[in-house]
């Protein structure tokens, strides 16, 4: 599996919608739990769109483990197909953020981007079930940034204060700094 690097045209068309058919194929399962494999295994980030790798079609997968600089995050897993978030709740708040089609990790870049603390969306799953479900705090803010994806819109459209881009090694830094 290949990293799709900023520049590359797919990363700003929107993703294809899957029908219940589609995603309940050989095909589509391979893909959710190769993504999620590689997620975990290279531990590049939170979240994986299709479109990150190749794939113009709107799935994304979500797995949060805690970290060095995520020490207190719930370890948990979620595949998103289709999602919509349907409500937003309060005022944006800043957040470090960073996507790796935005460079390899020790390359990468993280800015404060602006997203919602709590949101509703509703989604499909893996197996083509239909859920609607409130989500705040980490997973609030990594969904936005994949629904974004899958919306051919990246991290860097919504970063407001240009000033807070970082490299890896200052975001570190900044990470560790805060304990």
């Amino acid at each position: 599996m290949k990293i799709i690097e900023f520049g590359n045209p797919i990363l700003r068309q929107k993703a294809k919608s899957l029908t219940v058919k589609e995603i309940n194929t050989a095909k589509t399962r391979k893909l959710v739990k190769d993504m999620h494999d590689f997620l975990l295994s290279k531990k590049l980030g939170v979240g994986l769109a299709a479109p990150q790798i190749g794939e113009g079609i709107s799935l994304a997968v979500i797995s949060v483990r805690p970290s060095k600089h995520r020490k207190d995050a719930e370890e948990y897993d979620l595949t998103i197909i289709n999602p919509q978030i349907t409500k937003t709740y309060g005022r944006r708040s800043q957040e470090w953020e960073g996507c790796i089609s935005g460079g390899a990790l020790k390359s990468g870049l993280f800015a404060k981007v602006p997203r919602y603390k709590k949101i509703e969306l509703e989604y499909r799953d893996e197996k083509g079930r239909k859920h609607k479900k409130f989500f705040e705090g980490l997973s609030a803010h990594i969904i936005q940034h994949e629904v974004d994806h899958l919306n051919g819109v990246l991290f860097v459209d919504k970063v407001k204060d240009t000033t807070t881009f970082v490299t890896y090694g200052e975001y570190m830094k900044l990470a560790k700094s805060k304990k």
